[in-house]
């Protein structure tokens, strides 16, 4: 099967602001993706990592071109995505350029170990993994960045963090699911008043 590409034009113009508020109601798991080796390393906070495929474990990430971890990654051909747990809203901030710091400044305070392809891995992240790069497509202002997971790190954490409507979220299962029960749909048989 043959599938051809082709550029869609919309007769209305949509603004930047407009389409980015518009995502802002896109609830996004929060990932930190580090790139580089040794003290050549940096890393960003994103919300745009997703699954491609299972056989073989492939996913993607969309990365803007002028962001400083965007040329490592093209250089070494590996990346780490590190998932958030709830509790590492300091990780997130700090790599989202809160408090001014870059490249491996961003580190300090958290501990990290050496991925096989040298990527530095969150110790403590909900899922840390090693990718290689299989393809970067570049359009517009971002790169989408297919990299096949070499290893994996999990942890039994559950609680999550989440970004939604311009905040951090703290997704908890246990808690959540708790909160749900209590106000969920009445039982069979009894009056809501």
């Amino acid at each position: 099967m043959n599938v051809i590409a082709r550029h869609i034009m919309t007769d209305t113009a949509i603004s930047s602001a407009d389409f980015r508020g518009a995502m802002r109601h896109l609830t996004g798991g929060v990932s930190v993706i580090t790139a580089g080796r040794g003290r050549d390393i940096t890393g960003m906070t994103v919300t745009s990592v997703t699954s491609l495929s299972v056989v073989p474990p492939t996913l993607l990430v969309s990365i803007n071109r002028d962001a400083s971890s965007f040329p490592l990654i093209k250089r070494h051909g590996a990346f780490g995505v590190n998932i958030l747990n709830a509790d590492q809203l300091d990780v997130a901030e700090r790599f989202a350029g809160k408090g001014g710091l870059k490249g491996a400044d961003r580190f300090a305070g958290s501990d990290w170990v050496t991925a096989v392809s040298g990527v530095p891995l969150l110790a403590g992240a909900l899922a840390a993994l090693d990718c290689e790069v299989e393809e970067i497509v570049e359009r517009h202002s971002h790169g989408i960045v297919i990299g096949r997971v070499r290893d994996l790190r999990s942890s039994t954490r559950s609680a999550a963090l989440a970004y939604w409507r311009g905040q951090y979220v703290a997704v908890d299962q246990d808690e959540d699911a708790a909160r749900l029960a209590e106000v969920s749909v009445p039982a069979r048989g009894r009056r809501v008043i």
